[in-house]
Protein backbone atom coordinates (compact mmCIF):
# COMPACT_ATOMS: atom_id res chain seq x y z
CA UNK A 1 0.00 0.00 0.00
CA UNK A 2 1.32 3.42 -0.93
CA UNK A 3 0.31 5.79 1.86
CA UNK A 4 0.42 9.29 0.45
CA UNK A 5 -1.14 12.70 0.96
CA UNK A 6 -4.09 12.08 -1.33
CA UNK A 7 -4.96 8.80 0.36
CA UNK A 8 -4.64 10.36 3.82
CA UNK A 9 -6.98 13.17 2.77
CA UNK A 10 -9.50 10.64 1.49
CA UNK A 11 -9.18 8.56 4.66
CA UNK A 12 -9.76 11.63 6.87
CA UNK A 13 -12.92 12.48 4.95
CA UNK A 14 -14.19 8.89 4.93
CA UNK A 15 -13.40 8.27 8.60
CA UNK A 16 -15.35 11.43 9.48
CA UNK A 17 -18.34 10.12 7.49
CA UNK A 18 -17.93 6.73 9.20
CA UNK A 19 -17.99 8.44 12.60
CA UNK A 20 -21.16 10.35 11.67
CA UNK A 21 -22.81 7.07 10.63
CA UNK A 22 -21.76 5.38 13.87
CA UNK A 23 -23.12 8.30 15.87
CA UNK A 24 -26.45 8.10 14.02
CA UNK A 25 -26.56 4.36 14.79
CA UNK A 26 -26.00 4.95 18.50
CA UNK A 27 -22.51 3.45 18.48
CA UNK A 28 -20.98 6.05 20.78
CA UNK A 29 -17.57 4.49 21.40
CA UNK A 30 -17.01 3.74 17.72
CA UNK A 31 -18.08 7.24 16.71
CA UNK A 32 -15.71 8.80 19.25
CA UNK A 33 -12.75 6.65 18.22
CA UNK A 34 -13.21 6.99 14.47
CA UNK A 35 -13.73 10.77 14.73
CA UNK A 36 -10.34 11.06 16.40
CA UNK A 37 -8.83 8.84 13.76
CA UNK A 38 -10.16 11.24 11.10
CA UNK A 39 -8.17 14.01 12.79
CA UNK A 40 -5.06 11.83 12.88
CA UNK A 41 -5.35 11.10 9.15
CA UNK A 42 -5.92 14.79 8.38
CA UNK A 43 -2.84 15.86 10.30
CA UNK A 44 -0.76 13.16 8.64
CA UNK A 45 -1.96 14.52 5.27
CA UNK A 46 -0.59 17.91 6.37
CA UNK A 47 2.69 16.29 7.34
CA UNK A 48 2.95 14.55 3.98
CA UNK A 49 2.60 17.96 2.32
CA UNK A 50 5.96 18.83 3.88
CA UNK A 51 7.79 15.90 2.33
CA UNK A 52 9.32 15.89 -1.13
CA UNK A 53 9.06 12.73 -3.23
CA UNK A 54 12.76 12.56 -4.11
CA UNK A 55 14.14 13.52 -0.71
CA UNK A 56 15.30 10.92 1.75
CA UNK A 57 13.45 11.73 5.01
CA UNK A 58 15.25 12.53 8.23
CA UNK A 59 15.20 9.34 10.31
CA UNK A 60 14.00 11.00 13.52
CA UNK A 61 11.29 12.99 11.75
CA UNK A 62 10.02 9.90 9.92
CA UNK A 63 10.00 7.84 13.13
CA UNK A 64 8.23 10.61 15.05
CA UNK A 65 5.44 10.73 12.45
CA UNK A 66 4.34 7.23 13.45
CA UNK A 67 2.43 8.55 16.43
CA UNK A 68 -1.22 8.90 17.29
CA UNK A 69 -0.71 11.87 19.62
CA UNK A 70 -2.67 14.84 18.29
CA UNK A 71 -0.41 17.54 19.78
CA UNK A 72 2.68 15.83 18.39
CA UNK A 73 1.09 15.57 14.94
CA UNK A 74 0.16 19.26 15.00
CA UNK A 75 3.79 20.08 15.81
CA UNK A 76 5.19 17.75 13.14
CA UNK A 77 2.84 19.29 10.56
CA UNK A 78 4.21 22.74 11.44
CA UNK A 79 0.76 23.95 12.51
CA UNK A 80 1.31 24.82 16.17
CA UNK A 81 1.64 28.57 15.63
CA UNK A 82 -1.38 28.69 13.31
CA UNK A 83 -3.49 26.64 15.72
CA UNK A 84 -2.48 28.75 18.70
CA UNK A 85 -3.16 32.03 16.87
CA UNK A 86 -6.56 30.85 15.63
CA UNK A 87 -7.44 29.54 19.08
CA UNK A 88 -6.73 32.99 20.54
CA UNK A 89 -9.15 34.66 18.14
CA UNK A 90 -11.80 31.91 18.09
CA UNK A 91 -13.05 30.63 21.44
CA UNK A 92 -15.24 27.91 19.89
CA UNK A 93 -12.34 26.54 17.85
CA UNK A 94 -10.18 26.61 20.99
CA UNK A 95 -12.77 24.52 22.89
CA UNK A 96 -12.98 22.12 19.96
CA UNK A 97 -9.20 21.67 19.93
CA UNK A 98 -9.30 21.01 23.68
CA UNK A 99 -11.85 18.25 23.07
CA UNK A 100 -9.92 16.71 20.19
CA UNK A 101 -6.44 16.84 21.75
CA UNK A 102 -7.47 14.40 24.47
CA UNK A 103 -8.29 11.68 21.92
CA UNK A 104 -6.02 8.66 22.02
CA UNK A 105 -5.82 5.48 20.02
CA UNK A 106 -6.46 3.62 23.29
CA UNK A 107 -10.00 4.97 23.24
CA UNK A 108 -10.84 2.04 20.97
CA UNK A 109 -10.77 -0.07 24.14
CA UNK A 110 -13.06 2.24 26.12
CA UNK A 111 -16.79 2.72 26.33
CA UNK A 112 -18.04 6.21 25.59
CA UNK A 113 -21.21 7.95 26.70
CA UNK A 114 -23.49 9.50 24.12
CA UNK A 115 -22.78 13.05 25.31
CA UNK A 116 -19.04 12.53 25.00
CA UNK A 117 -19.37 11.10 21.48
CA UNK A 118 -21.61 13.97 20.37
CA UNK A 119 -19.19 16.51 21.84
CA UNK A 120 -16.33 14.90 19.92
CA UNK A 121 -18.27 14.83 16.65
CA UNK A 122 -19.18 18.51 17.02
CA UNK A 123 -15.55 19.39 17.80
CA UNK A 124 -14.31 17.45 14.79
CA UNK A 125 -16.81 18.35 12.10
CA UNK A 126 -18.56 21.62 12.92
CA UNK A 127 -18.46 23.38 9.53
CA UNK A 128 -17.59 26.79 11.03
CA UNK A 129 -15.35 25.92 13.96
CA UNK A 130 -14.51 22.23 13.62
CA UNK A 131 -11.00 20.90 13.85
CA UNK A 132 -11.24 18.79 10.69
CA UNK A 133 -12.38 21.69 8.47
CA UNK A 134 -9.53 23.74 10.00
CA UNK A 135 -7.06 21.00 9.09
CA UNK A 136 -8.54 20.55 5.61
CA UNK A 137 -7.93 24.23 4.88
CA UNK A 138 -4.22 23.56 5.43
CA UNK A 139 -3.66 20.30 3.59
Amino acid sequence: MNLNRELLQQLATERNADAEALLAAGQWAGAFYIAGYAIECGLKACISKLTKPDDFPDKNFARDCYTHNIDDLVRLAGLTADRDADNLSNAVLRLNWQTVKDWSEVSRYELTEESHAREMMKAVSDPNHGVLPWIMARW
